[in-house]
């Protein structure tokens, strides 16, 4: 009988402890959007596309940063693997270069910087 209790009791624990867990209920809120890696690389690469001709068109730089920042923010939303992790991190880089260099005044380069990053964003789905 003892036995009996000691499993029981294992048993009563380890249901209750899978009925309560985070993992069991995840799902996304209801205010949030789940990407696929595809349809994040593309939303990503058409915000730095957007950014990119926004510079061009002789936007003002407070204004083309800011598109710069959306494009940042946006660029959390891909999770393939680490490769890609990594890639995308060098994309961000040549972004945060081009905030960086509209802040100095250097919009040539700038437009080369995002020239890069919209590239290597595009080349993401290579990796796929």
């Amino acid at each position: 009988m003892k036995t009996f209790n000691k499993i029981l009791f294992s048993l009563a624990v380890a249901c209750s402890a899978g009925s309560f867990s985070s993992v069991t209920f995840a799902e996304m809120d209801g205010g949030r959007v789940a990407y696929s890696p595809s349809d994040a690389i593309d939303l990503v690469a058409g915000k730095t596309k957007i950014a990119l001709d926004a510079l061009m068109g002789g936007t003002e730089p407070d204004k083309v940063a800011a598109l710069i920042n959306d494009a940042l923010a946006a660029s959390k939303e891909v999770n393939a693997n680490d490769k890609i992790d990594r890639e995308r991190s060098r994309a961000n880089n040549k972004l945060k270069a081009a905030r960086n260099f509209l802040k100095n005044n250097s919009p040539q380069e700038a437009e080369q910087q995002l020239h890069e990053a919209y590239k290597g964003y595009l080349s993401l789905k290579e990796l796929l």
